[in-house]
């Protein structure tokens, strides 16, 4: 007979009162401007990793031409990026739960500074695929860290929408990227301008940098660690509340640490390790398999749709590369404007329907929206005839995307694990998708090279399939429990019947 959803499991650690005060303050607080301004700081990663793909897939044909990059080098250089992230995503993960998020949060953009000043201004094919991998490193070591933070600050009630905002930064980035590079090809009408592509997110990542240095760190990680009179200090950032009382918890709380997890407590900090505990595993196939899935077809469909549109055989092909380049800016950005659109129909729509099934629905979405690319191709004539049908199944394929799996996959994570354990387990789902996007850039060309167009899509649709099944096999639903309630609550699954309605 199944158990009731809402039934407890066994107790994995005794919470003191005082603990438990905190973590209502902080669930209950009202959305006032330190919370916005700590969601602000957090999405500057997501917003940087929309830039550096925006820049990077307009760049490629300048940097074909300007380095007279070879077949492999040109893989690479579209490859590093992504690849980047995989030891990124993993290392930032296991460091925010170690030393904390906020040291990340400035390890991984003085980072990213440093490796886009490098990008910008070398003339050396392998430097350049070796400083991409930094920049790619630097942006997934934030992934986690971001997700994170996001998730333990922010009040209970807008953890969702706030989540979705700090990944919806990333389809800000490529909007933002779009504008910049249109001014800087009008100011810089030149095979060159790449440098200044390139430059721009060294800016950004500065600008984040010095403005991080003022974040106050989770107070959920500090009572982890068990360094509790920091945790109300920095706790009164966010709850006005008399300083005396955050005193008085304090004191009354020494050195415990907060520990809810479903796993007993061992040591101080969780590991790699229990990713895989019987106790962890369904939420790390779920975490990361269709993750992984999505940014196959996410990062390679991104990446290159400026080159998909060419191989559409869109208007522009007769002119110089420059105004080539401008030409698909334009078409590219247009596009990518449905990233944006899409991720504010998730911020309603995954706080009204829950993660999961917003995630089934947009990988049929994306699904559909590979269908109708792949039918165009089929139809008599050039896609140029068909450029209603074109962009409808990009803005359907984007617009699913985003309301769905790229919300999700990155809310998943920092729910299901524990604060021991958050940014680790975020951080490997994070390396694992960005295998995926790896894979993707890297197979992408070469299947359009050796089959066309058409097979680049009907693998995308395959892909965006696997992703749906995936999901429907391994989802949970916890949706409207807090992040403690989802360590002490048996999380229903879709062979469990009688959902109740707090997971609607």
């Amino acid at each position: 007979m199944t158990a009731a959803p809402d039934r407890p499991l066994a107790a994995a650690g005794t919470v003191s009162p005082d603990h438990a005060q905190i973590i209502h303050l902080l669930d209950d607080a009202p959305m006032r401007l330190p919370h916005y301004l700590a969601w602000a700081l957090s999405s500057g990663g997501t917003l940087i990793t929309g830039l550096a793909v925006f820049m990077l897939g307009i760049s490629m044909p300048l940097l074909v031409h300007d380095l007279a990059l070879s077949p492999l080098q040109t893989g690479l250089v579209a490859a590093a990026l992504f690849a980047g992230g995989v030891p990124g995503g993993a290392l930032g993960g296991w460091l925010a739960d170690r030393i904390g998020r906020k040291p990340v949060f400035l390890l991984d953009m003085g980072l990213l500074a440093l490796a886009a000043v490098v990008s910008a201004l070398t003339w050396n094919a392998w430097l350049l695929i070796a400083a991409q991998f930094a920049v790619g490193m630097g942006s997934g070591m934030d992934f986690p860290v971001s997700g994170s933070y996001v998730a333990e600050c922010m009040p209970h009630r807008k953890r969702s929408r706030m989540l979705v905002a700090t990944i919806a930064c990333q389809a800000l980035g490529l909007s933002l990227a779009a504008l910049l590079a249109m001014v800087l090809l009008h100011l810089t009408p030149s095979v060159e301008a790449w440098h200044w592509f390139l430059g721009t997110e060294a800016l950004v990542a500065v600008l984040f940098l010095l403005a991080r240095l003022n974040m106050a760190e989770s107070p959920r990680w500090l009572m982890g660690q068990g360094r509790n009179r920091e945790a109300v200090h920095r706790l009164a950032r966010f709850v006005s509340m008399d300083q005396q009382q955050l005193e008085s918890i304090a004191s009354r709380l020494g050195d415990a640490v907060h520990f809810v997890a479903r796993v007993p407590r061992m040591k101080k900090s969780l590991g790699y390790a229990e990713l895989f505990h019987p106790a962890y595993l369904r939420s790390t196939l779920l975490c990361t398999v269709p993750w992984f899935l999505m940014d196959i077809a996410t990062y390679g469909v991104g990446l290159f749709t400026a080159l998909l549109l060419a191989g559409l055989h869109f208007d522009g092909a007769h002119l110089p590369l420059v105004q080539q380049v401008a030409a698909l800016t334009r078409g590219a950005g247009l596009i990518d404007l449905f990233w944006l659109v899409g991720f504010l129909l998730g911020l309603w729509a995954v706080a009204r329907f829950g993660r999961i099934r917003m995630q089934l629905a947009g990988f049929a979405g994306m699904l559909a929206g590979m269908g109708v690319l792949w039918v165009s191709t089929l139809l008599v004539g050039s896609a140029g005839q068909h450029i209603v049908l074109v962009f409808s199944g990009f803005v359907v394929f984007n617009l699913f995307m985003n309301m769905g799996p790229n919300s999700t996959t990155f809310i998943l994570p920092t729910e299901l694990y524990p604060t021991q354990l958050r940014a680790t387990g975020a951080g490997f789902a994070a390396a694992v998708s960005k295998l995926g996007a790896t894979l993707g850039v890297l197979a992408l060309p070469l299947v359009e090279s050796a089959w066309g167009v058409p097979a680049v899509l009907a693998l995308m649709a395959l892909i965006s399939l696997l992703g749906l099944l995936s999901t429907w096999a391994l989802g949970m639903y916890g949706h409207g429990l807090t992040l403690e309630q989802h360590q002490t609550r048996i999380l229903p699954t879709r062979r469990r019947a009688g959902i109740a309605s707090e997971f609607s």
